[in-house]
């Protein structure tokens, strides 16, 4: 696949970020989401003391569960990168693992499932991310203009997000009438947040230089 068709909206599986979301067939408990923003705030101190933020998480936000990612090893590998064009895999097996965690917490907090997050078990959030060679797929200067080039993606992630808050808000309301998450929303904040991911794996756990593609699948 060419790297134009890459930006153009290459398909999930070709990418080297990749997040799937268990449709939660059997429905959702309407007491266990009434009172969901109590039942998370355990689970968010524990967030909040590996990844050194408490704030700004959840599915519904144009960043979503990668804001808790303030732990990433992001400048370390940049540096590794540039001068070594090395990935160290105990840094890449730490982010891996952090953000898995942070994609249950906010799939748990946006309302997506209700199992309560677990610390090393994946559950039904499903999230990949491919160690790269190095020096054979990565650009040692590209890291330093990528925050550049991700421009365009965080401008529409922004929108999307907005739109996202609001199907979570739906959402919660349809759980608490029907104890189901309509499933178009529930693709559609899927979707967002699968985006945003490939972002954040461009661009701030640098694991590839593939451009993300613009698309929700």
């Amino acid at each position: 696949m060419s790297d134009v068709q890459d930006m153009a909206g290459g398909t999930q599986a070709s990418y080297p970020a990749r997040l799937d979301v268990e449709y939660p067939e059997a429905g959702l408990s309407r007491v266990k989401t009434l009172f969901r923003i109590v039942l998370f705030i355990p689970i968010a101190i524990v967030a909040g003391l590996v990844t050194g933020q408490f704030a700004g998480i959840g599915l519904e936000d144009s960043e979503g569960w990668r804001e808790l990612v303030g732990g990433a090893l992001f400048l370390p590998t940049l540096l590794m990168i540039l001068f070594r064009q090395k990935y160290p895999r105990w840094w890449f097996d730490w982010n891996l693992e952090l953000t898995r965690f942070t994609a249950r917490v906010g799939a748990y907090v946006g309302l997506l499932r209700e199992d309560y997050p677990s610390t090393d078990e994946q559950q039904a959030v499903r999230l990949d991310l491919d160690y790269p060679d190095a020096s054979r797929d990565l650009n040692r200067w590209l890291p330093i203009v990528k925050w550049i080039l991700a421009i365009p993606h965080y401008i529409v992630l922004v929108i999307l997000g907005i739109g996202a808050l609001i199907s979570v808000v739906i959402a919660w309301f349809a759980i608490i009438l029907t104890g189901r998450y309509p499933r178009g929303l529930f693709d559609y904040v899927v979707g967002v947040n699968r985006w945003g991911l490939r972002v954040w794996a461009y661009m701030w756990l640098l694991i590839t230089d593939r451009y993300p593609p613009f698309s929700l699948k």
